[in-house]
């Protein structure tokens, strides 16, 4: 696989956009740029999805939820954004503004104003905020399904030889977890309860229909 790809580092969004505009033909891209491609082809049988409480992606406030007046949106994850209004509205049944936010938004979190933050920051926010809501655990709540917020897409049909090979390559990681905690140490989060309870990989039957339900909840 090394001599056919070249791997990039980004934050989720900003891998969607490059996607989206060709500026890489694969992507482990959020969930919620699929309606925005012309052409998609999910690739992998393994994808960034819960069954349940994912830790990662939560809703940070210091009141209640009936309380909160603004939610200030992560940047990172267009999947995340989309999945809290859908459980503002559905769930939750609430109407709090909603603003974009930009780069250390963290620190304005208080008050009646709360954060939907993702990722590393996620974990460091775990620890400053008195209540913290869940999104893949609301969604189950909500629907009994499990939840998908990434997969590898494609924006163009790919050679089924190259399809097997990258498969085998992206389930390699994930079979060798024990190696990746021990030589990436964390202290915010125990990862290797992150990477074995909360993330949840394969890509079944039930994660695709899963993924078409959120598709339409979206439109």
């Amino acid at each position: 696989m090394q001599d056919e790809t070249e791997l990039l580092f980004d934050y989720p969004a900003n891998i969607a956009q490059k996607l989206l505009h060709h500026k890489i033909d694969i992507g482990l891209v959020p969930v919620a740029v699929l309606p925005s491609l012309k052409e998609y082809h999910i690739i992998s049988d393994f994808c960034i999805g819960t069954t349940g409480t994912v830790a990662s992606v939560c809703l940070f406030s210091d009141v209640p939820m009936a309380e909160i007046k603004e939610v200030l949106l992560d940047y990172q994850s267009r999947t995340s954004v989309a999945l809290l209004k859908i459980l503002l509205k559905d769930h939750w049944k609430l109407n709090p503004l909603l603003t974009a936010a930009e780069n250390n938004f963290r620190e304005q979190i208080g008050g009646f104003t709360a954060g939907l933050v993702i990722g590393d920051r996620a974990f460091e926010q775990r620890l400053k905020s008195k209540y913290i809501y869940d999104l893949g655990e609301a969604w189950v709540a909500m629907t009994g399904e499990p939840f998908v917020f990434a997969a590898w897409v494609s924006n163009k049909k790919l050679d089924e030889a190259f399809i097997t090979n990258f498969n085998a390559a992206t389930g390699y990681g994930i079979n060798h977890l024990d190696n990746i905690v021990s030589q990436n140490p964390y202290k915010p989060f125990d990862l290797m309860a992150y990477y074995n309870e909360n993330i949840s990989y394969q890509l079944d039957d039930a994660k695709r229909k899963a993924l078409q339900h959120f598709l339409q909840l979206m439109v």
